[in-house]
């Protein structure tokens, strides 16, 4: 590639880890090609950023949850959930209540029609997701997910395994 070969150019005679450079650039450009791919190419019809999917996957997978905790989830601040739950709020998908035992803690919910478009939507963004890792036998991609969960750990140590974590571990060793 280019940039590539732009950058040895001009780091030349600098001692760095290109791998260690040409890897997390290759992370950061094959996010960034996933996200924009299923936000132009799925989401766009629903109204729907690649956050707001996640937040609405987060929901509805736990039906019932608490701001701090779908933020976390999702991977995201709280300040960003407020925003993107107020985008999801008005386009009627999801509901904010409160916590039962504390009126000051929010609870996020799907409303009747967010759980219609989920359950719908679902089933597409997932047949993508398999369509794009057709080019990878499923000894790949398991081992890219083991390589990429381990990368998660160091990066963020101590964190717990996310709902989704969780649901793949349970699948692949069954």
């Amino acid at each position: 590639m280019r940039t590539e070969d732009a950058v040895r150019d001009r780091f030349d005679g600098v001692s760095f880890d290109y791998r260690a450079l040409e890897t997390i650039s290759h992370l950061f450009r094959t996010t960034s090609a996933i996200r924009n791919h299923f936000e132009r190419e799925v989401l766009a019809d629903h109204r729907l950023t690649w956050t707001g999917w996640v937040v609405l996957w987060v929901i509805w997978t736990w039906t019932d949850i608490e701001c701090r905790d779908a933020a976390s989830e999702a991977g995201i601040s709280k300040s960003t959930l407020t925003g993107v739950v107020a985008t999801l709020s008005s386009q009627g998908l999801v509901y904010r209540g409160r916590h039962p035992q504390d009126r000051r803690r929010v609870v996020l919910s799907l409303s009747e029609s967010g759980h219609r478009l989920m359950t719908r939507l679902f089933p597409e963004l997932n047949q993508r997701e398999t369509e794009a890792l057709s080019i990878l036998s499923a000894e790949e991609r398991d081992q890219l997910s083991r390589t990429l969960s381990r990368l998660i750990d160091t990066l963020e140590p101590g964190s717990e395994p996310t709902t989704l974590d969780l649901r793949i571990e349970q699948h692949t060793s069954a």
